[in-house]
């Protein structure tokens, strides 16, 4: 099993930044990629950035330029820079560990982002 902890969520005013945390321990040598979910009320859960396997990353649409995903590997942990912050951006934010296993993904409880108008 991997177990993923977030952390660094909030209430920030539009314009603001936050920097998101998630710490990954257990099965770490079974962890294929890393990358950021969110829920927004009401919707579904949507991909917000991901490192893809080469080591290059991957961003929506809806977040490119604003936020910056990385990680450091000495800590088995990796983050989520978000600038810019908009109240859309509002949301529950996962970290998301993608497996050798084909299917097999893990997600973390989740941190709350709040971003005021």
């Amino acid at each position: 099993q991997v177990q993923l902890m977030e952390s660094g969520g909030g209430l920030v005013q539009a314009g603001g930044s936050l920097r998101l945390s998630c710490a990954a321990s257990g099965n770490i040598l079974s962890i294929n990629t890393m990358g950021w979910h969110r829920q927004a009320p009401g919707k579904q859960r949507e991909l917000v950035a991901r490192f893809v396997s080469d080591g290059s990353t991957h961003y929506a649409d809806s977040v490119k330029g604003r936020f910056t995903i990385s990680r450091d590997n000495a800590k088995n942990t990796e983050y989520l820079q978000m600038n810019s912050l908009k109240p859309e951006d509002t949301a529950v934010y996962y970290c998301s560990a993608d497996t050798m296993t084909p299917g097999l993904e893990w997600f973390g409880k989740g941190t709350l982002v709040i971003v005021s108008s």
